[in-house]
This record gives C-alpha cells, structure tokens and sequence, in this order.
C-alpha cells in the first residue's frame, strides 16, 4: 500500500521543484547593466528623435569594447548621437575633423624639444582619451589614416620607440558620407575590419520627421548636449564589458557562426569572405546583443541581429554583382537564410 503521507516524498518533490527554478533563473545578474543602458538610451531620446538601430548598435558597441563607423547622409544625426553618448559616460571625449592635409602628428602627437632642460618631450595629441569622435574620415589621404592601425588594434601608440598606452574605455566613432566623394579617399580594407560595426543610418519616417521639426521649435537650448546627464560611470563600463565576457554561447550557436563566417568565403557573389577576425567580432556583438535584451545567454537571433553590421564592412561584392545593384547586406540576407538555425 502507498504510503501519500511520506514526507521524504514531499521533500523530494520540492527538490526537484527548485532544480527546476534555478535551472531557469538567470545565471548572471543583468539587472542592473539593463537598467544603466536604458537610462543612456533615455538621456540621448530628450534629444534625439528615431534612430533607434543606431543606438542600439552603439551600446553594443560599448559593451562589446569595440569600434564603431556610421556611414550616412548629412544631417541624420550621426555626429550629435556620438557626442551625446559620450556625455552619458563619465569619461573623457576627444573630436577630431578629418580634412586633406591632416598630418599623423596632429592625431597621435609630437616631440617637441625642451630649452629647458635639453631634452625632447612627447606631446600627447587628441588620441589619448576615452571617446574618440572622428568626422569624416574618409577626408583625409591613407597616411593619416594609417596613423589609427595601431592605436585602434592593440589600443596604444608607438612613437620615437615608446609604447604609450590608450586609458580605458577606449572606443572609436568614426563618420563618413556615403554619396559625397569629391575630395575623399577611401579606406583600406585593413582599417575598416578593425572597426567592430559598420552602421548604415537612413533617413527618419514623417512621424520622426515631425517630432524633430517640433522639438526644434520648443527647444530654447542653444547646445543641444546641454542637460544630458552623466548615468554610467569609467569604472561601470568597465564591469559591464567584463559582465558581457561571461554570457553564456552554447557549442551549436559557435558552429552556427562559423558557418555563416565560412559561407562568405564561398558564396558566388562575393568577391571577398569574411576573416577570423569576423568570427571573433560576431561572437563578441551578440553577447552584447544579449546583454541589451536582458539575458545571459546568446540565441540565434542575437547572431542575426549582429551580422548585418558586423560583415556588410568586411566583405565585397563581386563587380558583376554591384553592377547588378546587388548590395552586401542582401547578400548576408541570403546567407543567413540558407543556414539551418540551431534549436
């Protein structure tokens, strides 16, 4: 006979109850990253109207630890949404405008000789800070250009044989036009794959249009930066990067990548695959991606998500292809559709 009062069974019961909770708790606190990042979000919409893909992609971005170019039209906000999330982080932000005769020197800085005590001194240039807005990059020729390889790879600067290391959060935000290309110089496909996304920003729907047009006419403020406030402090950010580390990627969702990786390297209408490198990028962008969503885990989605930015810059078209209007976001398209998603 059955004994139903055993209480060794209902403790067993409620053992395997709480098995079953903790299996679906969240196994790192996101919390409060989620919280800080919708406070960011919160201080750049008194400004900005729309453009919501683009923060987005910006916060991954500075969760990821990685560089970010915004290719647009002028006008769109890709200058004044950078500047503004600079002044949600207390950290210090340096802007610097690319044109034609910039010099390396003016970017990294120079040694000046000292009278006083005979010796040659290194004067830092605006590099050394913790944002870096750099507009218009493509306006300036590749040796100046070349200047950022080091520093936006290994985050430090080699001059007059000595290493000075960049402070930390270090990102890079880069701007450039995409149909304006009288005076500009195009950049090397060495520089672009260090950037961690390339963000394409369009232009805002009429409700955008309106709201914009109507916040300008009852602003009084004369900058527009004024009033946005510090939410997330250096030694924060920095928390949150090493938190994003530790999301958790199932071994089917590391093939999963690979494979889209491998894909570009053989799909017809590429003239040039993704490299390693993007493999590494994908991965590190959709546990940001993640980390936004309030999990500490990766999906398929979040890869997904993540791929448009991480690769439209790294890969190329064939000519036949361009010529037939065929962009590579449509191409990365096509390849995530024909990948099986892992369950």
């Amino acid at each position: 006979m059955e004994n139903f009062d055993n209480p060794n069974i209902e403790n067993q019961s409620a053992i395997n109850l709480n098995k079953q909770e903790e299996q679906f708790q969240s196994r790192i606190d996101m919390i409060e990253l989620r919280a800080s990042l919708e406070k960011v979000k919160s201080e750049i919409g008194k400004v900005i109207v729309g453009q919501e893909k683009m923060i987005e992609h910006l916060l991954a971005a500075l969760l990821s630890n990685g560089h970010v170019l915004i290719e647009g039209v002028p006008g769109v906000a890709k200058t004044i949404t950078a500047k503004l999330l600079a002044r949600t982080i207390d950290v210090g932000f340096s802007r610097i405008q690319f044109t034609p005769d910039l010099m390396p020197s003016d970017i990294l800085g120079t040694s000046v000789f000292n009278v006083k005590n005979s010796e040659f001194e290194f004067k830092k240039g605006p590099i050394f800070s913790n944002f870096i807005l750099i507009d218009e990059i493509n306006r300036s020729p590749a040796k100046t250009q070349s200047a950022l390889f080091e520093v936006m790879e290994e985050r430090q600067i080699t001059m007059d044989g000595t290493r000075y290391a960049m402070g930390e959060p270090f990102l890079v935000i880069a701007t450039q036009n995409p149909i304006e290309h009288e005076g500009t110089y195009r950049l090397p496909e060495a520089q672009l794959d260090r950037f961690l996304f390339k963000i394409n920003v369009g232009y805002p729907n009429l409700e955008q249009e309106i709201a914009i047009i109507k916040n300008q006419h009852e602003s009084k403020k004369e900058d527009k930066t004024e009033g946005i406030n510090r939410v997330i402090s250096a030694e924060q950010l920095k928390n949150y990067q090493h938190l994003v580390k530790e999301i958790i990627v199932e071994a089917q969702l590391m093939e999963y990548i690979a494979k889209i990786i491998i894909n570009t390297r053989e799909n017809q209408f590429l003239y040039l695959g993704a490299s390693p490198r993007a493999s590494l990028a994908l991965l590190t962008a959709s546990k940001a991606f993640a980390a936004l969503r309030g999990r500490d885990f990766v999906t398929p989605e979040d890869i997904k998500e993540a791929s448009y930015a991480v690769l439209r810059h790294r890969v190329i078209v064939s000519p036949e292809r361009e010529m037939e209007g065929l962009s590579a976001d449509e191409i990365i398209r096509q390849i995530l559709e024909g990948i099986e998603i892992p369950r």
